[in-house]
């Protein structure tokens, strides 16, 4: 592998990132943020694409912020590090705000340790699929901090307050079972099958529909802030949308002729 942070890889219609750090355990550094940041912006805006996976190179998809990296602001004044840490912040959450609102369903292919912003960066991604040997942590609170990343975000729905609570409070760490059945992730597979699982998850949304698995996503992440009224507006939109395109002939046609649809 090269010396990037992250590479990127494309497959037809399907981008891979893969964070590249796995001597750090992926942990997070200024360099692999900017590469975050600049990768999900452009893959977000990218048409081509219809699915994109993130995984982790090593043994590990990610341990969290790179603490080293934290160490060497020990000795600036604390006002100083408030505000040079609130600024890094805002950077990471650039990157996680664009993978909630790109169009494109995201997986996290995750084994090993996932921990700190790995365990929120999971939870940004639409879909989460985690071998046998993956461990979750939330861990800010062992090193004096507050989550990042959406992490206070996405537990409470996911998970429900109350586990919410203990995973951020208490962090714990879980095992992949545990996760599963929390409903973090989708689904556990030994980690020998991870790579092809994923590969056929992600293939079968790259040859979906395209308008209607992004409208799904986008309708799915709005829901909890909208009224039922909003939503089934909403939906309605959606629905007359989505069959006014090609994909939705092609669907009807296959059901018809007892076939496999070929969407565009």
């Amino acid at each position: 592998m090269t010396g990037d942070p992250i590479l990127l890889a494309h497959d037809g219609a399907i981008a891979t990132l893969t964070l590249n750090r796995p001597d750090s355990l992926n942990s997070l550094d200024p360099a692999m943020l900017d590469a975050l940041v600049a990768h999900t912006i452009a893959l977000g805006s990218d048409d081509s694409v219809r699915c994109i996976v993130i995984r982790g190179a090593g043994r590990h998809f990610m341990a969290g912020g790179d603490i080293r990296t934290f160490a060497t602001s020990l000795g600036a004044p604390p006002a100083q590090r408030q505000q040079a840490f609130a600024g890094i912040v805002q950077r990471v959450h650039a990157a996680v705000e664009t993978i909630y609102r790109m169009p494109h369903p995201v997986i996290a292919a995750v084994h090993g340790a996932v921990a700190g912003f790995g365990l929120s960066l999971m939870c940004a991604c639409d879909l989460a699929v985690a071998a046998d040997s993956s461990y979750f942590t939330s861990a800010y609170r062992h090193i004096g901090l507050t989550p990042d990343g959406g992490a206070t975000f996405a537990l409470p729905r996911i998970v429900g307050v109350k586990k919410a609570m203990e995973i951020v409070l208490l962090g714990e760490r879980f095992g992949a079972d545990e996760a599963l059945r929390l409903g973090l992730i989708n689904r556990v597979v030994p980690e020998a099958e991870l790579g092809a699982v994923v590969e056929k998850l992600a293939a079968a949304l790259a040859s979906g529909p395209a308008l209607a698995l992004r409208n799904g996503k986008r309708l799915i992440n709005q829901s909890l802030a909208a009224s039922l009224s909003m939503q089934l507006d909403a939906e309605a939109k959606s629905f007359g949308a989505c069959s006014a395109t090609p994909d939705f002939v092609e669907g009807i046609g296959a059901f018809l002729d007892k076939r496999t649809p070929r969407f565009d």
